[in-house]
């Protein structure tokens, strides 16, 4: 009894469950209807032979003795056409049956409620249907004759078995019932072979789900069965556990990048403190290069502290921005200033190229200097000594495109749609959590700007970052201190 339960179960209730309601409807309505049908054959029967030519028949009859009215009545039983359909008696006018074309006597005692219903309704003829004293079932129809004087009138009593029309009618019902059991049969087994269709593979489904949930990534649905939607829901399950496997995946080597990120500048302080602790000031020049060490390693972990925080708050949805008129080239000739000194002491040539007009916009000058710097970073990081960074501006009527541009080792076609997505990183072997690149882009489309990679491997890969600016031809601008002062 387990299988009928779940889908199964509501499709026996429901669907199976009406058809069968409607079966048992049809039965019922079917079986009235044709025993109306039939009944009312029989009556129209009875009613053709209860008509004006008896009448005319008994006229000669009527009003004479007793004697010649069972003459007539002997007669017209002996005359009557249809005795294989029915059986016909002839009532005389104290009520009493005086001859029956059956070749039997009547019986006195036999009740007749058409007779009473005729004698009584003044219709001149009843018509009455049940069993009979010998448990037969008929039909009967009396008619009545016409009174002359002060004579009573006789009547003339038309009865119909209905044996056997009630097994035509059971024949016919159980012809229906057999019909609507073998269509029943067959929606069942096709139903339960559509439903077997759905409930298995949900089954093979759900426990891949909980094969999943409960840690085994590699559990995958065979799909190549089903052409229809539970086959497209089978390569979403299995889509899904290759996203989740590749996610936690990220996820594992973001710990591990992360944990050594920390462990490498807290091991330099750990070290150089417990050098200069013992050297004391015996060594001033071994002082001086130890505290450059670790305000640096101490920078390095306040910057990727920094760097977790917002994306935990990007992924919040709490990362906020504190806008204000700002010049963005401004900004990025900062950026470029920071890493004048590295590019000299990496060996990379860093090639900048600004236009000198301004490039006004609203924005929070300090994120957009943490895109900046992000992108230039990752561009010295993947770059070889001996290599070059570019970065060029150009300012547009309405936006301003910004092109930090390397010669570093390259993103795969493969990996570069995956570079902005959080933890991944396409070199494990670089320094980096892996998470800045997806924070710079949060923050570019904050700014309603947009974020582009385009890679070559082996050759290099120049990120493009556009941003909306007001129009520079009708705005002047007037926070260009930073640029001035840089410039000198």
């Amino acid at each position: 009894m387990s299988k009928f339960k779940g889908i199964t179960k509501r499709w026996y209730i429901s669907s199976f469950g009406i058809i069968a309601f409607l079966f048992f409807i049809t039965v019922i309505v079917s079986s009235v209807a044709l025993k109306s049908y039939y009944y009312e054959s029989v009556a129209m029967t009875l009613e053709t032979h209860a008509n004006d030519n008896v009448t005319s028949f008994f006229n000669l009859y009527i009003g004479g003795t007793e004697e010649r009215f069972r003459s007539g009545a002997r007669t017209f039983v002996e005359n009557f056409e249809d005795k294989d359909k029915m059986e016909v008696w002839v009532i005389d006018s104290n009520g009493e049956p005086i001859i029956s074309s059956n070749g039997f006597q009547p019986n006195a005692d036999e009740s007749m409620p058409d007779y009473d219903n005729a004698y009584t309704s003044g219709l001149g003829y009843g018509i009455w249907y049940g069993r009979m004293s010998s448990g037969e079932k008929v039909m009967a129809l009396s008619y009545m004759l016409p009174t002359v004087g002060n004579s009573g009138s006789g009547a003339v009593r038309f009865i119909i078995s209905l044996e056997e029309i009630d097994h035509q009618i059971a024949a016919i019902v159980t012809l229906i019932i057999v019909i609507f059991s073998l269509a029943l049969l067959i929606v069942a087994f096709s139903g339960s072979y559509f439903i077997k269709s759905i409930v298995n593979p949900v089954k093979k489904i759900n426990e891949t789900a909980k094969k999943i949930a409960g840690g085994d990534l590699n559990a995958r649905i065979d799909s190549t069965y089903y052409d229809d939607e539970i086959g497209d829901l089978c390569e979403t399950i299995n889509f899904m556990a290759r996203e989740i496997s590749e996610t936690d995946k990220m996820k594992n080597d973001f710990i591990s990048t992360i944990s050594h990120e920390l462990r490498t500048p807290l091991t330099a302080i750990k070290g150089w403190g417990e050098t200069l602790l013992q050297i004391g000031n015996s060594d001033p020049v071994l002082m001086q290069r130890g505290m450059n060490i670790i305000i640096n390693e101490s920078g390095r972990l306040a910057e990727l502290v920094e760097e977790l925080l917002d994306f935990s708050r990007m992924q919040n949805g709490r990362l906020s921005l504190n806008k204000e008129r700002i010049d963005v080239l401004a900004e990025l000739d900062e950026a470029v200033f920071v890493f004048k000194e590295r590019s000299a002491k990496d060996g990379i040539e860093l090639i900048y190229n600004a236009p000198t007009e301004c490039a006004p916009m609203e924005g929070d000058p300090h994120r957009i200097k943490q895109v900046f710097v992000n992108i230039l970073d990752n561009a010295f990081k993947y770059t070889s000594q001996g290599g070059k960074v570019g970065v060029s501006a150009q300012v547009l009527e309405r936006k301003i495109n910004i092109l930090i541009s390397d010669t570093g080792c390259g993103i795969s076609a493969e990996d570069l749609p995956k570079v902005k997505e959080k933890f991944f990183k396409s070199n494990v072997s670089v320094q980096g959590a892996g998470i800045g690149l997806a924070v710079a882009s949060e923050i570019v489309k904050m700014h309603g700007g947009e974020l582009e990679i385009a890679s070559i491997l082996g050759e290099g890969t120049t990120v493009t970052i556009t941003f909306p600016i007001e129009n520079t031809e009708l705005t002047p601008i007037i926070i260009s201190d930073k640029r001035s002062n840089e410039n000198e």
